[in-house]
């Protein structure tokens, strides 16, 4: 099933939490995305300073989930438990032919 840009961005978070500072190849095979993909929403998570940019060693560079991203993921989270209508709906969509 296709995931909507939040679930993607809220999946890199976590992966990030999860995982500590990742290079973005290692980022792209756990959060399952390509890698023209991750770099768009990694600038945009970078810009609203939910993910920040390190450079290691001189030249690698990682990306590491900020507080505010982690602050974030926990509001996603109780949001989900709130309304788990939302995954209900999800679930019964018809399937496009």
């Amino acid at each position: 099933m296709r995931r909507s840009k939040l679930e993607m961005y809220i999946d890199i978070l976590e992966v990030l939490a999860l995982r500590g500072p990742l290079k973005l190849t290692h980022i792209m095979y756990k959060a399952n995305v390509n890698c023209s993909v991750l770099k768009e929403y990694l600038d945009f998570l970078i810009e609203q300073n939910l993910v920040q940019e390190r450079t290691v060693a001189k030249r690698r560079v990682v990306y590491a989930i900020t507080e505010r991203g982690r602050t974030v993921i926990k509001y996603f989270r109780e949001l989900k438990q709130i309304l788990p209508i939302i995954e209900e709906t999800k679930n019964n969509l018809p399937i496009p032919y």
